[in-house]
């Protein structure tokens, strides 16, 4: 284990946000500008600019999406 459990937001954030910035910028600039040379520093710069936003909007907002995840979850 190479960090201890309570660090557990933090790294899902962090593998969550990575996942999601990575695939959705790079889904978006090829459908925005297309497969050529310059694609991968534009996927880059895309990823760098969101990479930050997304891992702060989850960091702050997930406790606030598991309570909401909570109520609509019906225990049987």
């Amino acid at each position: 284990m190479l960090f201890p459990p309570r660090y557990e937001p933090l790294v899902v954030s962090v593998l969550m946000t990575t996942y999601m910035a990575g695939l959705m910028t790079l889904a978006i600039t090829l459908v925005n500008t297309g497969l050529d040379a310059g694609f991968p520093g534009r996927w880059a710069k895309a990823f760098v600019i969101s990479w930050p936003i997304a891992f702060t909007l989850i960091t702050v907002g997930r406790p606030l999406v598991l309570r909401l995840a909570a109520k609509l979850i019906r225990a049987s």
